[in-house]
């Protein structure tokens, strides 16, 4: 995997990643924003998505409409996503056509509407986006579980935002909010693809280069106290399948305990993907929580979910149970594994058969120029680049010794929250 780029930073802070990749004629363009919901505080929670919805209705440059058939009749694709540290937003183009991409991106940064009826319009389709996940168990589960994990820390909030904030948030409000974080000096531009570095920053010049920086207001973000007990919380909703949550207070992406913590989840669960475009499709059927959950039918799926996070975040382990079983039983079975790995360190076989298959799901999920583009810029929004090219490395250096420390710190009942959705069922 070739890892060389160049990388620079405009004079109004605007910093650019660049890779070159000419097996194929395609460049993928991102613009990563140093915004998200960890930005949020009460009363405005779900504001960053909402301005993510609001930069594709408009410029005068680019009206609504026009920017989506503009990419579409140059054969591209384009896509935006905010999550708990970032909002990025992305086109994949044929090289040729990358100028196009780079005139929205840079008019968009700092010419967006607005219009009073389109926020009107976009807070109706927020609010039926947000109950239509009320009505999903592992929304509801989830969103329990998150918020009994933080108590000060504004990862206790959904991305979505609050119904109450989604209601009350004003087109005031978010175009304050687009002009204080939406500005090159806190905006990472990555592109991958098929391109001249040199002649492609000079396209970044005209277009990026005279456009007006603003520094974001200081972020007050208060750090989680540890936990001092184990937290439980019961959701009560409508369908026929019960799930569980168990949730375990984990390392922040640039913490050495990570990379052991990764291997750990792909030991127990099997792989998660750190790229949102996933691949490889590798099988879980290995890990000890499917042996021992699965194949006994106890339940009929568990996964495990590690994010890379600038603050320490969650690891958590899903599962839906089975319909003849009860979630204490597979509550049983999960702790005693657990406690099986707490007690002695894992075997040198099943931390290297582990490694291997974290590794295949890493490089299955950077090996297309559009991943490319996301990993120069997602990288960047917890850590850097550097952090991404030395992945591998810092993977085959985890041993059962570094495995079995990081359990014993972190996979303690204390510094857990265990959810159960009870589906209506259930309770008649």
């Amino acid at each position: 995997m070739e890892n060389e780029i160049t990388a620079c930073r405009l004079e109004n802070g605007l910093q650019v990643q660049l890779k070159e990749l000419h097996a194929s004629p395609i460049i993928s363009s991102w613009v990563w924003y140093r915004v998200g919901s960890r930005n949020e505080t009460p009363g405005i929670t779900g504001i960053s998505h909402w301005v993510e919805h609001m930069q594709f209705k408009g410029t005068p440059r680019f009206p609504q409409g026009v920017m989506d058939k503009v990419i579409s009749r140059e054969g591209g694709t384009w896509n935006a996503f905010t999550y708990l540290d970032w909002t990025t937003f992305f086109e994949t183009m044929p090289a040729e056509k990358i100028d196009t991409a780079l005139q929205l991106e840079a008019d968009r940064m700092v010419n967006s509407l607005y219009d009073l009826e389109e926020v009107s319009s976009e807070r109706n389709v927020i609010i039926s986006e947000r109950e239509g996940n009320e009505n999903e168990p592992l929304f509801q589960l989830g969103e329990a579980v998150q918020k009994a994990a933080f108590s000060v820390h504004s990862y206790r909030h959904e991305v979505i935002g609050d119904m109450n904030d989604l209601h009350s948030i004003q087109r005031d409000d978010l175009y304050r909010y687009y002009q204080q974080y939406y500005s090159p000096s806190n905006a990472v531009l990555a592109i991958a693809g098929d391109f001249d570095a040199e002649k492609m920053l000079v396209k970044i010049q005209a277009e990026f280069g005279e456009l007006t920086a603003s520094s974001p207001p200081p972020s007050f973000i208060p750090s989680e106290p540890t936990p001092a007990t184990q937290q439980w919380v019961d959701v009560n909703g409508p369908g026929e399948t019960a799930f569980m949550q168990v949730a375990y207070h984990a390392p922040q992406a640039c913490q050495a305990d990570f990379f052991p913590f990764t291997v750990l989840d792909s030991l127990l669960t099997g792989p998660s993907g750190l790229n949102m475009f996933g691949g490889g499709g590798i099988s879980n059927k290995t890990s000890r929580l499917y042996q021992k959950l699965v194949e006994t039918q106890l339940v009929v799926g568990v996964h495990g979910g590690l994010s890379a996070t600038i603050d320490p975040y969650l690891y958590d382990i899903t599962v839906t149970i089975h319909p003849e079983r009860q979630p204490e039983e597979a509550l049983l079975t999960l702790d005693e594994e657990i406690d099986r790995v707490l007690q002695s360190p894992v075997t040198e076989a099943e931390v290297q058969r582990a490694i291997k298959q974290a590794r295949a799901l890493f490089v299955y999920g950077a090996e297309n120029v559009t991943n490319q583009g996301f990993w120069l810029g997602y990288s960047e929004m917890f850590a850097s680049y550097d952090w991404f090219t030395r992945y591998l490395e810092h993977l085959s250096e985890v041993t059962p010794e570094d495995i079995w420390q990081v359990a014993r710190k972190y996979l303690t009942r204390a510094n857990r929250v265990v959810g159960i959705y009870h589906p209506a069922k259930g309770n008649q």
